[in-house]
């Protein structure tokens, strides 16, 4: 971008669209009708709140951009409530208020003039004036405009103190009136406190407030924010030379003040001490709790009796295979076997090694012996293959443990059990150290327990290393499973993730005929992302039938540059679905009708999840709503919770652990070099159930083949789970 060193100058005027504005950053990009210009400028800034409508001026310079040619860069933008009847009106219409759109919006303007907003806060019984207002929507508008406005008081609070973010609609909802008075006390709970608000966003209001740099409020925050930021990584506690050499980066302050503030947060607990192995480490105190309460479950669930009579495997076995008209390898059996005598058991392998077939075996015999079964597996995506593979009801791990939004917490637990002699949990590389912690206290103690996952996968996305830990510990019996079966190995997707995972480099040399696993080459993004929509919009759905959006996944690495997730989106939704007259300008992203959307958090109110996959059915312009529908269930977001939702054209691999789809397209390139993992590849290509293509360069193949350096992620749960004396039945290790 070419900054001009223009002279500052002042543009004022009404805001005829935004076309783009960040709720992190508060970065917009505005089309105003500006005095003295005859054209519509392109004005680009940052605002909290900027509505279609309100009047801004602006103070600023002009520049060139060599893109987007000329506009306004204003260092400085102040909104105004409209006051022209034609921006009273798109500024009502634009969505800000539930229950208002363009329709009613031209009703209320004409109906009421320029008195509109007097009326909505002083007289709000007379909006049943208007056509069609009726009581609920007159109650909608008048609760819309009392939250707007004292949001918009927070947002004047937030903006003096150089916070300009949406994040405001988040505050109010978490502190209501108070918001103000608690965040001058102490701004560093909004950290604690408020999704989305960070540390660094605290400490920006901090600063405005006057709050030192070497204030020991902030360095005991910044503790907390250290460990979190280590916590993103997985980590559930740092060696403490680490942490105080991450926080003396992050809070630039001297490493004495550090340990002050730690021995105070180590006194009230918020942090634990503890080794790990020969490291001294400080834990977050609730991850430390968390891992040490999973080891002290997994024991006292070992501890128990059996809950079904001995059974006779040399009966059972050839009884199993006569009903499925499977016969079961060795490997397989000896799994069988050891399960139907074990309290609590691991499985885990690649695809295409007959995990499946031995759950199956396991749950037939003992369903046959009337034996109370319960079925789970981390995501919505996991629990309903695992339904088709089993023919029996599985659940999410949150639906399983009935999860309460009010109560923010689980009704099944230590006290409240799930009632079963036998839970399976699947895809158990997913799950992190929290949502296991919650899992195993609501296993009653005379229960069994078999845990199936894919150690060589990706971990949890949250922090520990669940399934490595249990496995690494050798407390419990583990079975690995590494043969490939005959059918599975006719499969090149298979087969190639076997290489992948044993360090080797797949084929990828053109195939002889049809197979299911492709590899195009690209030198660089400039050929790839073309290259990726031509394959998504024409090349696979006309050689194999699947629908583009549908069935199609495009999975990357990471989300930023030129061929991440966030580019690819912009580029596969302009091919596969332009957007038309209905559609919804909101945090970035365009929403329309037949658009693919993923879910980014868990909401139970709503009970969708992170990760979820759903499509647009509609977009209420009126209402302020989006209908999307997540298997075959349509969930209703208002425009403002839109944040919550992001295209699905493309993904990154980690959000999509735990699925599959029928094709996956995977660019890999040497810019994704940060994230070029053996896992990750091995993760990303183990999605895809009937097709593969790998697009991009054979040397990042490669690098990502080799590179097994998945980071040690720091975790205590291997040590509490481990053994003192090792049990008898760990003495002959099983023959995988």
């Amino acid at each position: 971008m070419n900054d001009g060193a223009g002279t500052t100058e002042v543009l004022a005027g009404l805001v005829e669209r935004v076309t783009f504005h960040s709720t992190e950053s508060g970065f917009c990009v505005l089309r105003v009708k500006a005095r003295g210009h005859r054209d519509l400028v392109t004005t680009v800034g940052h605002a909290a709140m900027i509505s279609a409508g309100e009047w801004v001026t602006a103070s600023g310079s002009w520049i060139n951009d060599r893109n987007h040619g000329l506009q306004f860069k204003a260092h400085f933008l102040k909104t105004h409530a409209p006051s022209t009847l034609d921006g009273i009106e798109k500024y009502l219409g634009s969505g800000m208020i539930r229950g208002i759109g363009p329709v009613y919006a031209k009703r209320l303007v004409k109906m009421f003039g320029k008195d509109v907003f007097d009326i909505i806060e002083a007289e709000p019984e007379r909006l049943r004036e208007v056509e069609g207002i009726g009581p609920k929507r007159a109650d909608k508008i008048t609760s819309g405009w009392a939250d707007q406005k004292v949001i918009r008081e927070i947002m004047v609070f937030l903006h003096q103190h150089g916070v300009g973010t949406a994040r405001a609609v988040r505050i109010f909802k978490t502190y209501g009136t108070d918001a103000v008075q608690i965040m001058s006390e102490n701004p560093y709970r909004l950290a604690k406190d408020i999704r989305g608000i960070g540390f660094r966003t605290a400490d920006l209001i901090a600063e405005k407030l006057g709050i030192e740099k070497t204030a020991m409020i902030r360095v005991r925050a910044g503790i907390s924010f250290a460990l979190t930021e280590a916590m993103g990584d997985g980590h559930c506690g740092l060696p403490r030379a680490d942490l105080i050499g991450l926080a003396g980066k992050l809070l630039e302050v001297p490493a004495p003040l550090i340990e002050n503030a730690l021995a105070e947060e180590l006194a009230e607990e918020t942090v634990t001490a503890d080794c790990v192995g020969d490291a001294d480490c400080i834990f977050l105190t609730g991850l430390y709790l968390a891992e040490r309460g999973i080891a002290e479950q997994l024991k006292r669930i070992c501890a128990g009796s059996l809950p079904w009579p001995d059974i006779d495997a040399d009966k059972a076995l050839p009884w199993i295979e006569q009903k499925t008209g499977l016969s079961l390898a060795e490997s397989q059996a000896e799994a069988v076997r050891l399960a139907l005598k074990s309290k609590v058991m691991v499985v885990t392998g690649g695809p295409g090694v007959g995990k499946t077939t031995i759950v199956n075996s396991i749950l037939r015999i003992l369903a046959a012996k009337h034996v109370k079964l319960l079925l789970c597996a981390p995501t919505g995506r996991a629990a309903k293959r695992m339904t088709e593979a089993t023919g029996m009801e599985a659940k999410t791990i949150h639906r399983l443990l009935e999860f309460d939004p009010k109560a923010f917490g689980f009704k099944r637990d230590l006290e409240n059990p799930l009632e079963c002699d036998l839970l399976v949990v699947d895809e158990s590389s997913m799950v992190d150290v929290s949502l296991m912690q919650s899992l195993m206290k609501a296993v009653p103690s005379h229960a069994a327990l078999l845990i199936v996952g894919d150690i060589d996968q990706l971990p949890s996305v949250g922090p520990g290393q669940v399934l490595a830990d249990i496995i690494g510990s050798g407390a419990v019996p583990v079975v690995r499973l590494t043969e490939v079966f005959r059918q599975a190995a006719q499969s090149k997707i298979i087969t190639t993730a076997h290489a992948i995972n044993a360090g080797r480099l797949p084929d990828l040399t053109p195939p002889e005929g049809d197979t299911d696993f492709y590899f195009v080459p690209a030198a660089d993004p400039e050929q790839a992302v073309p290259r990726i929509v031509e394959l998504v919009s024409k090349r696979i759905p006309r050689k194999f039938g699947f629908d583009p959006i549908k069935d199609v996944q495009v999975l990357c690495p990471m989300n930023r540059g030129g061929v991440g997730a966030r580019s690819l989106n912009i580029e596969l939704q302009a091919a596969l679905n332009p957007a038309g007259e209905k559609k919804v300008e909101r945090f970035g992203w365009t929403f329309a009708p037949g658009d693919k959307v993923m879910q980014i958090e868990n909401d139970y109110d709503k009970d969708v999840y992170n990760g979820d996959i759903g499509m647009i059915e509609d977009v209420d312009l009126d209402e302020g709503e989006v209908a999307v529908s997540f298997d075959d269930r349509t969930v209703t977001f208002v425009f403002g919770e839109l944040d919550t939702l992001v295209p699905a054209y493309a993904a990154t691999i980690h959000k999509s652990q735990g699925s599959e789809y029928p094709a996956v397209v995977i660019p890999v390139m040497t810019q994704h070099y940060a994230m070029l993992q053996r896992n990750l590849i091995y993760t990303g290509v183990t999605r895809g159930k009937k097709l593969v293509v790998l697009v991009g360069q054979k040397k990042a193949v490669a690098i990502a083949v080799k590179n097994v350096s998945g980071r040690r992620r720091w975790s205590k749960l291997d040590e509490w789970l481990r053994p003192v004396e090792a049990p008898q039945s760990h003495q002959n290790p099983l023959p995988t």
